[in-house]
Parts: C-alpha cells; sequence; structure tokens
C-alpha cells in the first residue's frame, strides 16, 4: 500500500482551538480528491488517577458539543515546553487538586482519528494519588470532582449508567489490563 501524494494544501480556518486544512491528494490509482478536509489540533495528555482506597478521580463538566454533562478522567493539552508527564500532573492539579508521589505510567499513545485528525492521545496511571490542593480552574472551567470505586466504574460503564466519552471508557480499560497483569496479581 502506498500513501496519497499531496498536490496542494492551504488552511480554510485557524483558530487557538485547532485548525482546518483543505488538501489536495493524489491516491496511487490516480484519482485526485481535490477537498480533503483535516482538523488540525494539538495533542492530548490524560489519565487514570487512583487513590490508595482505590478510588478513581473523575471530572465532571459540561461539554458544548454534546450538550450534555459528562464525567471523564482529567485531561488537557501541554503547555509551553511541558513534557506529556510534566503535562498531565499539571492538568490532574489544576482539574482535581490531587497529586501523587508516584511517577506517572505511560499505559498508550494513540492517534485520536487519523481519518480526520492530526493529533494523538497519551494515556497514563496515576497511583496513590492524595487531595492536597484546590482546583485551580481556567475562568472558562466548571468542574466537579467525583470519586467512585475502581471496579463499580466497570459495572457503570457497561450498563450505561453514565455520560463519558471514548477516551475515558478506552483509559480505564488499559489501566484495569494494566493492574491485572502488573498490580493484582502480586496481591
Amino acid at each position: 500500500m502506498e500513501r496519497w501524494k499531496m498536490l496542494h494544501s492551504e488552511y480554510v480556518h485557524k483558530s487557538p482551538y485547532g485548525n482546518i486544512r483543505k488538501d489536495t491528494c493524489e491516491l496511487p490509482n490516480g484519482i485526485v480528491i481535490d477537498d480533503y478536509y483535516v482538523n488540525e489540533y494539538s495533542n492530548w495528555v490524560n489519565a487514570v488517577v487512583l487513590t490508595k482506597e482505590n478510588q478513581m478521580v473523575l471530572v465532571e463538566q459540561y461539554r458544548h458539543a454534546g450538550n450534555d454533562i459528562y464525567l471523564e478522567i482529567p485531561a488537557g493539552k501541554k503547555e509551553n515546553n511541558e513534557t506529556d508527564e510534566e503535562g498531565i500532573i499539571r492538568e490532574i492539579r489544576e482539574e482535581t487538586g490531587f497529586v501523587s508521589q508516584m511517577k506517572p505510567i505511560l499505559l498508550g499513545e494513540f492517534m485520536i482519528n487519523p481519518a480526520t485528525q492530526n493529533n494523538n492521545i497519551k494515556t497514563y496511571l496515576i497511583l496513590d494519588a492524595f487531595k492536597q490542593y484546590e482546583q485551580d480552574l481556567d475562568e472558562t472551567e466548571e468542574i466537579n470532582i467525583r470519586l467512585i470505586d475502581f471496579e463499580l466504574f466497570s459495572s457503570m460503564l457497561k450498563r450505561n449508567d453514565i455520560k463519558t466519552q471514548l477516551f475515558t471508557a478506552s483509559a480505564y480499560y488499559m489501566a484495569r489490563n494494566f493492574l491485572v497483569e502488573n498490580i493484582y496479581k502480586c496481591n
């Protein structure tokens, strides 16, 4: 299989939230697509955050595109010259006030939607978290912190008892798999 050849590219829209790029591409079979739109977004980091009591630290917030309130894991984009680990530690502290003395465990790195977006997400697991600070939210953020038993969250997802997004569900199952393979089997 061959990659497509880019013949032309131009920006249709640019903003602090992301850009929309219009590409003209030639496929390996010679067909030309004149208007292939790519959404350019920043890379993200997110984390499943667990306390010593096996409580999952979640954030509840309104999501305008979904027109509802969603329960999610802490997440955000890196700022300035942060590493991915520094970015997720900062995001967790700002959104929840929780910290940990343990180093974040990388669970995976994935493209968000390579058909139409150019960004990726790194998912971490944070263990032994504890509340040390008050939230430090941006003026556009309104976030409630919810603690839910890690094992109970699985049944909540399966029964569709909560509104959440795919990144929270996939991160939860990656964390669960990591814990089963590396932590629980040691007990």
